[in-house]
């Protein structure tokens, strides 16, 4: 080779370890920063970390995100277990942490039928209470919860998954005779439990966002459900600010052309869009098909848990290629998304673990559980890369 050409290489290669050497270094490092200008990145924080445990991974959530969701502590059983006592202390500390580090702080949940305590819907004499009364515990709850936040949680799930895969209102007893999972609510009270939960919710405090919040919302029954919800609470003017959209997913579901017309659809209705729960899992699928439902449950052996032993090279691959191009999604409906809470903080803490069969491996969100990123990391961030 000639001279010439030698220092000719020689100046390219160092322009382009240069050049690799910039992009390195001006790679975002936090996720918060990484979409600052598009949208909120959160994260729900469980119980055990508001007390006391993990606290390397409580650190971790406060250097990656900027919006926080309890995980499971401000949901009716834990912190009102019965109708004379609530149990505040780990909300308090979740409430005190966000505030500490200037996260926006969402509270999940107030109307669900899951987690929700058998004497909230009974009486004295274990008969289901009627119309008023069961308003009146409803109303008694949020007052109680929403006003000790007023002004500190910035936002609610006011109702979570009241609508189900076909597009109907979790009603008492469907065709066929079997309860539908909504009953307590709905039965005593109506087809508007839903509006006085909200306005409700919005007495308790006049200025925190109010959220519906489901799964499976790609369905198109669903759509076309919740954007009716939407619709009927506005032209009642009751209070709703957005909705949120769970997005436990998986490498192959919904598909990209789905979650595209979803937050298309759910655009027009003039509220905030939030991807309230995201995890994409990587493991087979039981037999609950796409189903969230948290009830669910199913047995499998080897074959619905075949990575005990740690993610192959090409399945980490798909992970990564997956949440780079659901994230590509995202920045495009910036205009409408205002947040993206991954359900979870790291692979271990995620629930997913155990649903909707206990016991498994998975490995759905972007930090392993020894709280390093993982490839997925620099592929969500790559969306928005200059």
């Amino acid at each position: 080779m000639r001279r010439g050409m030698r220092a000719g290489v020689l100046i390219l290669w160092t322009v382009l370890v240069a050049v690799s050497v910039i992009s390195v270094a001006d790679e975002p490092k936090e996720l918060k920063d990484a979409f600052a200008s598009r949208f909120r990145v959160g994260a729900a924080i469980g119980t055990h970390h508001t007390m006391g445990q993990e606290p390397e991974s409580l650190a971790l959530a406060a250097s990656q995100f900027n919006a926080a969701t309890p995980e499971n502590l401000l949901k009716w059983q834990a912190v009102h277990p019965a109708p004379d006592r609530y149990q505040f202390e780990p909300a308090d500390r979740f409430v005190a942490w966000g505030e500490q580090h200037g996260m926006f702080l969402v509270g999940h949940t107030l109307v669900w039928h899951s987690q929700t305590p058998r004497w909230v819907s009974q009486g004295t004499d274990q008969k289901p209470l009627d119309r008023d009364a069961l308003l009146d515990r409803m109303k008694g709850h949020i007052e109680t919860v929403v006003g000790r936040y007023r002004g500190r949680i910035q936002a609610w799930d006011v109702v979570n998954e009241a609508i189900d895969d076909q597009g109907r209102l979790r009603s008492a007893v469907p065709e066929g005779g079997s309860p539908r999972r909504f009953a307590p609510w709905y039965s005593p009270i109506g087809d508007d439990f839903i509006e006085m939960a909200f306005e409700f919710a919005h007495a308790a405090d006049p200025n925190a966002e109010l959220y519906y919040n489901d799964y499976n919302e790609w369905f198109p029954a669903k759509i076309e459900a919740i954007s009716g919800l939407v619709r009927r609470l506005q032209s009642k003017n009751v209070r709703i600010d957005g909705i949120g959209l769970q997005g436990h997913w998986g490498l192959d579901y919904p598909k990209l052309d789905e979650i595209d017309h979803m937050l298309t659809e759910y655009g027009k209705l003039g509220v905030k869009l939030m991807v309230t729960e995201l995890d994409i899992t990587v493991l087979p699928s039981a037999s609950n098909g796409t189903s969230a439902d948290v009830n669910a449950r199913a047995t499998g052996g080897d074959r619905l848990d075949p990575y005990r032993d740690g993610l192959p090279d090409a399945v980490q691959r798909k992970l990564a290629d997956r949440y780079a191009a659901i994230f590509g999604l995202f920045v495009k409906h910036a205009n409408t998304i205002d947040r993206v809470t991954f359900w979870g903080v790291h692979d271990g803490h995620s629930w997913r673990n155990h649903f909707p069969v206990r016991g498994r491996t998975d490995y759905p969100l972007l930090f392993d559980r020894r709280l390093e990123p993982k490839s997925a990391f620099s592929a969500v961030v790559g969306t928005v890369r200059p």
